[in-house]
C-alpha cells in the first residue's frame, strides 16, 4: 500500500519512535515495581520482556498501516506498549504513565471498559482476546451488511496453544472473512521457558489448511543481505537448524564468544561472520522480521484481503533490553541501574522519561499526522428496541419451558417487530433440538453472501435452511466457545458500533460450563447477551449422567454481570425472557441466563391470577426472583422450589395437608436476584430487597425446605431471610439414565424426599 503518512514514515524516524515505544513500555513497568511506594510489599508485576517482543511490531503498524476503521486486539502482556502509543499519538494523559495495576489506574491487560484510554478489545484470558476479533468482524458484518476495516489480533506464540484458538480458526464460515489479520509474535518463549521445537512449520500447515494466507517473517534485511555473500547459505542453514535454547543462548554471548559459537564448525560461517565488525554480528543475529520495520511494512502491504491472513513474525522476547534472550525473563524487572543505563541508549533523558517528542521534530509530527489519520468519527448511539412487558397470553395445557423460547420470539415478530428484528440468534448445531425451529423457517440464516437452498422444494423437509445477509439466526460448529465468543461481540455493538442487537445463544446445558469463562470475559469486555441452556438438569433422564447438568443453577448466583433465571412455567419463561431482553443494548444494561427444561408440566399449575393487577403483581415477581405459588391457611413448613421440581413441591404440599401440616410453596425464579435482595437488605448490596417480603415474609416464616434439579447449596442461603431451620435438597452426584421418576428418587429430590424431609423439619 501507498505510506499513508508521508516522506515522515522515513525509517529513521519509525525507528526513533520505536526507540520511544519500547522507553515508555519498559519505564511504565519499571515505575509501578521500582518507584511507586508499594507498602504491602506485593509483587506488583508487569512485562517488560514480553513488551520488547512485540514493541516493533506495533509500532510499524500503528505508525504506518493502520486504517481508522481497523481494530486491533492487543496480547495481554503488551498492554504498557499500547499504552505507551496512546501517550504519544495525545490519547492518553501522563498523570496514567505511573499508575499502571494502581487501584484505578491502567488495568493489567488491555480493558475495554476499565482503562481510560482507547481499548478495542480486552484481552487477558488467553486465546479469547486472541479470538475475539474474529466474532468482532462477524458482528460487524452483521449489522453494517459489509467488512469495514480490518480486525488485528497480536497473538503470543504460546496462545496457539489454547484449543479456543483452534475452534475459532477451524469455523466453516471464518475461511470467508477477509478483513481478519492476525500477527504472531513468535519469541518462542513461555512463561517458564523456552520452547526447544515451535514447529512453526506446522503452525503454518494448520492455518494453510483452513484457508489463510500465511506469510512468515523469519529475518530482516541485514541477515537476508549477509545470507547472499559468500557463506550466507551456510550461515542461514545453520540458524534454520539450531534448535530454539542454542538460539536463545546465543542472544547472551558478547561478540567474541558468539564467533566461537554460532559457525558450529562451518568454515564458510565462520569467514563470513569474520568479516563483519562486532557491533554488526551482534546486531545481525538479532535482525528478525519481526523487528524490521521495512520488513514489517512490506508483509502489510502483501495482505490479501480475500481470505483470513496470519503473519508468523519471528521476534526476540526482551528485545533490545538487558534481559533479551533470558529463559526466565517473562516476568523479570530491570534492575534501577539497568533503567539509567537503558534511557540514553534509547534515547530519553532519565531525569524527564515521560516526555513526548520535542515540538516541530519529525517524530512529533509522526505522532500528530498518525493521531489525525487514526481518529475516529463519533455518532449518537442508538436507542434500543421498546419491548412488551407481557404477550399477554396465559397458557394452558402441558408444555415445557424450552418450547417457550421459539413461541415467545415467534409471537415477538407480531407484537413487536421493531424489536423482533434486532433479535439474533446463535446456535452450536442445535437450533433444531431446543426449538428454534419456527424461529429459523420464519426470519432465515445470517451468511456473508446469498446461499441456494436446495431443499426448498423437498416437501418433507421442515426446516428451511435460507442463508443471506438478511438472517437473523447464525449456525455455528459443534464449539460452545465460539458460540459464547460470538454472543460477546454481538452484544457489545451497541457500544462499538451505536447499534444494539438483542443475542440470545441456545446451548445444550450441561456445556455452559464449557462456555463458561470466556462468556464471562465477554461480560467483563461490556457485551452483553442471552444465554439459553436447555434441556438442564438430571430432568433429561434417559440421557446419563454425562448431559445432567449439576452446578449451573449456581451460575446466577457467582456470574458477575449477569441475572439468571430458571422459570418453572412457559408464562415465567416469556415474562423472564422479555425483562432479560430489555437489559440488552444500554449502558445499565447487563447480560442473562436462562436454564430451561424439556420436561412437560401442567400450566394451571401456575395458578396465574386473572385480575389484571394482580397478573402484573404476579409479574414483577417473577422478574424479581420468587413469588407465592400457594399459601396454606396456617403454615407449619414453607417449600422453596425451582424450575422443573415445581410439580413435586406441590404434589408435597398436598400430601402434607392431608397429614395436617400446612404448607407454603415458593417458585424460586433468580436465586441471583434473592441473594443480592438479601445483601440489600444486610447493607451489604444495593438495589431493591422488595421480594423478600411478598415471597418470604417474616409473618410466615417456618422451617425450609429448599429443592431443585441441580446443587442443593444453591438455594442455601435462603433460610437467611428469616433464620429458620434449613434443609437443602438437589443433585451432588452425577447421574445415571432412567426415568424421571427414577432419576428424582435416586437423588431425592421425588416428592416422597420433600414430604419426608419436611416431616422431619416440623417435628424437631
Amino acid at each position: 500500500m501507498n505510506d499513508p503518512v508521508g516522506t515522515a514514515t522515513h525509517s529513521g524516524v519509525l525507528e526513533e519512535v520505536e526507540r520511544r515505544v519500547l522507553w515508555l513500555a519498559t519505564a511504565i513497568v519499571h515505575h509501578a515495581n521500582r518507584v511507586r511506594p508499594n507498602p504491602s510489599g506485593l509483587k506488583v508485576g508487569g512485562h517488560q520482556a514480553s513488551s520488547a517482543s512485540i514493541a516493533s511490531i506495533m509500532t510499524a503498524l500503528w505508525f504506518r498501516h493502520l486504517g481508522p476503521d481497523d481494530r486491533v486486539s492487543v496480547k495481554p502482556h503488551a498492554s504498557p506498549v499500547l499504552h505507551a502509543i496512546n501517550y504519544l499519538l495525545g490519547d492518553l494523559d501522563d498523570r496514567y504513565l505511573t499508575s499502571l495495576r494502581e487501584f484505578g489506574g491502567l488495568q493489567s491487560y488491555p480493558s475495554r471498559t476499565k482503562d481510560p484510554d482507547p481499548v478495542d478489545y480486552s484481552t487477558g484470558s488467553v486465546g479469547i482476546g486472541a479470538t475475539a476479533p474474529i466474532w468482532g468482524a462477524v458482528a460487524r458484518r452483521y449489522v453494517e451488511g459489509a467488512p469495514a476495516g480490518r480486525q488485528y489480533s497480536l497473538v503470543g506464540d504460546a496462545e496457539l496453544d489454547e484449543g479456543a484458538v483452534w475452534e475459532a480458526i477451524l469455523d466453516p464460515g471464518v475461511a470467508e472473512l477477509g478483513e481478519i489479520v492476525w500477527i504472531v509474535d513468535l519469541n518462542r518463549q513461555s512463561l517458564d521457558r523456552v520452547v526447544p521445537y515451535m514447529a512453526a512449520h506446522r503452525l503454518k500447515g494448520m492455518f494453510a489448511a483452513a484457508g489463510w494466507q500465511v506469510l512468515t517473517l523469519k529475518y530482516g534485511r541485514l541477515l537476508t543481505e549477509l545470507f547472499e555473500r559468500p557463506g550466507g547459505a551456510d550461515l542461514r542453514a545453520r540458524i534454520d537448524a539450531m534448535p530454539n535454547p542454542e538460539y536463545q543462548r546465543l542472544l547472551r554471548c558478547d561478540a567474541g564468544e558468539l564467533r566461537d559459537r554460532l559457525p558450529g564448525g562451518s568454515e564458510p560461517v565462520a569467514r563470513l561472520i569474520a568479516e563483519l565488525d562486532d557491533a554488526t554480528l551482534l546486531a545481525a543475529l538479532r535482525n528478525l522480521g519481526g523487528h524490521d520495520l521495512g520488513t514489517l511494512a512490506e508483509a502489510f502491504d502483501a495482505i490479501d484481503d480475500s481470505r483470513p491472513t496470519v503473519i508468523f513474525a519471528y521476534t526476540v522476547k526482551g528485545h533490545g533490553l538487558p534481559s533479551e534472550g533470558h529463559p526466565q525473563n517473562h516476568s523479570s524487572l530491570l534492575t534501577a541501574d539497568q533503567i539509567a543505563e537503558l534511557a540514553p541508549r534509547l534515547g530519553v533523558d532519565p531525569d524527564t522519561p515521560w516526555a513526548r517528542f520535542e515540538e516541530g521534530s519529525e517524530a512529533a509530527r509522526l505522532c500528530a499526522e498518525t493521531a489525525a489519520r487514526l481518529r475516529r468519527t463519533s455518532a449518537a448511539p442508538e436507542a434500543p428496541p421498546s419491548l412488551p412487558d407481557d404477550i399477554g397470553r396465559t397458557p394452558k395445557g402441558t408444555a415445557t419451558t424450552q418450547a417457550a423460547l421459539g413461541r415467545l420470539l415467534l409471537d415477538l415478530t407480531r407484537e413487536a417487530p421493531e424489536a423482533a428484528s434486532r433479535v439474533v440468534t446463535v446456535s452450536p448445531d442445535v437450533s433444531s433440538s431446543t426449538n428454534l425451529g419456527g424461529w429459523v423457517n420464519k426470519v432465515g440464516v445470517w451468511s456473508p453472501s446469498e446461499r441456494r437452498d436446495w431443499f426448498a422444494d423437498d416437501g418433507e423437509t421442515i426446516l428451511h435452511w435460507r442463508e443471506s445477509p438478511a438472517g437473523q439466526h447464525i449456525e455455528l460448529g459443534i464449539a460452545e466457545t465460539n458460540l459464547v465468543g460470538l454472543l460477546g461481540e454481538l452484544g457489545a455493538t451497541w457500544s462499538r458500533w451505536n447499534r444494539p442487537l438483542l443475542p440470545i445463544g441456545v446451548l445444550y446445558d450441561p456445556f455452559v460450563g464449557r462456555a463458561l469463562e470466556p462468556w464471562s470475559f465477554g461480560i467483563y469486555a461490556g457485551g452483553q447477551s442471552i444465554l439459553i441452556g436447555t434441556p438442564s438438569g438430571v430432568t433429561l433422564a434417559p440421557e446419563g449422567g454425562a448431559h445432567q447438568s449439576i452446578v449451573t443453577p449456581s451460575i446466577g448466583v457467582e456470574q458477575p454481570g449477569c441475572v439468571a433465571y430458571e422459570p418453572a412455567f412457559v408464562l415465567d419463561t416469556e415474562w423472564t425472557l422479555l425483562a432479560s431482553m430489555a437489559r440488552l443494548g444500554r449502558p445499565d444494561g447487563g447480560s442473562a441466563y436462562l436454564r430451561l427444561s424439556t420436561r412437560p408440566v401442567d400450566q394451571t399449575l401456575a395458578a396465574v391470577p386473572a385480575d389484571p393487577a394482580a397478573r402484573e403483581r404476579r409479574r414483577r415477581q417473577v422478574i424479581a426472583g420468587a413469588y407465592p405459588l400457594r399459601r396454606a391457611d396456617r403454615p407449619a413448613v414453607t417449600i422453596a422450589a425451582m424450575g422443573a421440581l415445581v410439580p413435586e413441591a406441590l404434589a408435597a404440599a398436598d400430601r402434607l395437608e392431608q397429614a395436617g401440616i400446612g404448607a407454603d410453596v415458593v417458585c424460586v425464579t433468580s436465586p441471583g436476584l434473592l441473594f443480592q435482595a438479601l445483601r440489600s437488605r444486610q447493607g451489604l448490596d444495593d438495589g431493591p430487597n422488595w421480594v423478600l417480603d411478598q415471597a418470604f415474609p417474616a409473618s410466615r416464616a417456618t422451617p425450609l425446605v429448599t429443592v431443585l434439579d441441580g446443587h442443593p447449596h444453591t438455594l442455601a442461603f435462603l433460610s437467611g431471610i428469616n433464620n429458620v431451620p434449613c434443609a437443602t435438597l438437589g443433585v451432588t452426584t452425577f447421574g445415571q439414565s432412567g426415568t424421571i421418576d427414577d432419576v428424582y428418587r435416586h437423588h431425592g429430590i421425588d416428592t416422597d424426599a420433600i414430604v419426608r424431609t419436611a416431616l422431619d423439619l416440623h417435628s424437631t
